[in-house]
């Protein structure tokens, strides 16, 4: 997919004060109405349509007005008070009335669904439904699962907050979500993904992104695919430059051989591996390619790029090489231990936010909690707000891992990741994309580029193996080497063709 702009709330509001005049409510009506007509099928059996108290609702009013037009039978659930409802939701539910649909209370019981339409809450919902609605939410998800029929969320699915992506509880559990005006951040990540199912932007014939600035994107090959380049032909590996891996501790080498692996697949020319082992192996023996070395000689090497923290442990001398790789003036990612150390050391902070050199930090929720100094919960509570403070904080690029990997930048500016699937919840996986990412920094790619293309990728290879039927249950972050490579060259491929 292509980039795309995210919009919080605040400056969606703004863009409807704007556009105030350009009947939004019944351009979004007829964006809903054209999915959900297919989407019920026949007209055999009706369609369950549940408007909430504000405009969401009234949206939710055009849908069934505009269904009744097309010779829908459709039920409205309005639980809420007609003379309470803002102005523009109001006026649609006059024309409701008006041509004939009478709303109830509750969902009837003895009616099969051939639709469910979710108009309850929209982007504004920031706690719990109160319990009338928690209720028809909770009877939307199960007669959904008795009758097998799809759920169309206008907007944002009632009950996620559609700017983290939390769920509220309970949540509509939707197969399709039709979002107006722009993406918001909270489909992409955390829970988000589990809950919109298919999702489409209508943009209701606005052009915003000249008008106001979008908050964040989402991350798409046209971000990064002007450094998709195929190879000349007189080249050697040197072009490509060395990559070094530091970690390797007892009991913990194939955390970095597979980062290794991951860096040589992905075309750095050199791979060194510094072992802190001292009785690791010489050799890869699957891949040998790759050179091996005490963890103490890595630094002597003539690096382009280093990954500090594949099964780096958090011994004594651990810290040392730490503090060595950040006082490097070379490229560096930072993952795992390497993280945990540093979340331990406020000295090793100061020296990161003060290195002169690119650094990258690639945290899963439990190690950002660790550097930010607060809970899981919390990150996961608010996933774009924990990248955007560790980016600051630390004074680098991160790319805080899981469902909806977010990147954001040490100088501002954030993307959401939409590659993956939950066949990467498994160990070894952070060691890959660690690879991947030194890889690309080694053969001179832009620091923010890099980042964004090996998180794209990383996901994009575990998608195709699902495709090839891989997984998701029992793949392996070694699966994922070969598939990024392929990956890789077949996008390099393509760039080439255009």
């Amino acid at each position: 997919m292509t980039s795309s702009p995210l919009y919080l709330n605040a400056k969606l509001r703004q863009i409807e004060t704007l556009h105030g005049a350009d009947a939004l409510m019944q351009r979004a009506g007829a964006a809903a109405a054209d999915w959900a007509a297919p989407l019920a099928g026949e007209k055999n059996r009706p369609i369950l349509i549940l408007a909430g108290p504000g405009n969401n609702g009234g949206d939710a009013f055009e849908v069934a007005c505009l269904l009744r037009e097309r010779f829908f039978d459709v039920c409205v659930v309005f639980a809420g008070i007609p003379d309470k409802l803002p102005p523009d939701a109001a006026a649609a539910y006059r024309r409701l009335v008006r041509i004939g649909i009478q709303t109830t209370p509750s969902i009837p019981e003895d009616t099969h669904w051939s639709l469910i339409v979710d108009g309850l809450f929209g982007i504004g919902l920031t706690r719990p439904p109160a319990d009338n609605y928690a209720a028809l939410i909770a009877d939307a998800n199960r007669l959904a699962e008795r009758d097998a029929c799809p759920v169309l969320a206008l907007d944002c699915p009632s009950g996620l907050n559609a700017e983290t992506g939390t769920s509220l509880s309970p949540t509509v559990k939707a197969t399709h979500t039709i979002s107006f005006i722009a993406a918001k951040p909270g489909l992409y990540t955390a829970d988000g993904p589990d809950y919109c199912g298919e999702i489409r932007i209508a943009r209701l014939d606005l052009d915003i992104t000249g008008e106001i600035e979008a908050d964040g994107h989402l991350l798409g090959l046209d971000n990064f695919t002007g450094h998709l380049k195929a190879r000349h032909l007189n080249t050697h590996k040197g072009n490509f430059g060395n990559a070094g891996i530091l970690g390797g501790a007892k009991s913990m080498v194939g955390a970095a051989f597979l980062a290794g692996r991951a860096a040589l697949k992905l075309g750095a020319g050199r791979v060194y591996l510094g072992m802190l082992d001292p009785e690791a192996p010489s050799v890869d023996l699957l891949q040998p390619e790759l050179m091996l070395r005490r963890a103490d000689t890595l630094l002597q090497a003539d690096l382009q790029a280093l990954a500090c923290g594949p099964g780096l442990g958090r011994s004594s001398e651990a810290v040392r090489l730490l503090e060595q790789s950040i006082k490097a003036p070379v490229q560096l990612v930072l993952d795992a231990d390497a993280l945990n150390l540093l979340a331990e050391d406020g000295r090793l902070e100061g020296n990161l936010y003060n290195r002169i050199a690119p650094a990258m930090l690639t945290p899963h929720p439990a190690e950002a909690a660790r550097l930010l100094h607060c809970s899981v919960r919390e990150v996961q509570n608010d996933r774009i707000k924990a990248a955007c403070e560790l980016a600051e904080r630390y004074r680098s690029h991160v790319a805080l891992k899981g469902c909806g990997t977010v990147i954001a930048k040490a100088d501002g500016g954030w993307h959401i990741n939409t590659t993956g699937n939950p066949g990467m919840a498994t160990a070894g996986m952070g060691d890959v994309l660690c690879g991947l990412i030194v890889a690309l920094l080694a053969q001179n790619w832009p620091p923010e580029s890099a980042l964004m293309a090996a998180v794209h990728l990383h996901g994009a290879a575990a998608d195709l193996l699902v495709a090839r039927g891989i997984g998701p249950v029992g793949m392996t972050s070694g699966e994922i080497v070969d598939t990024a490579r392929h990956c890789f060259n077949t996008w390099i491929d393509d760039e080439a063709r255009l």
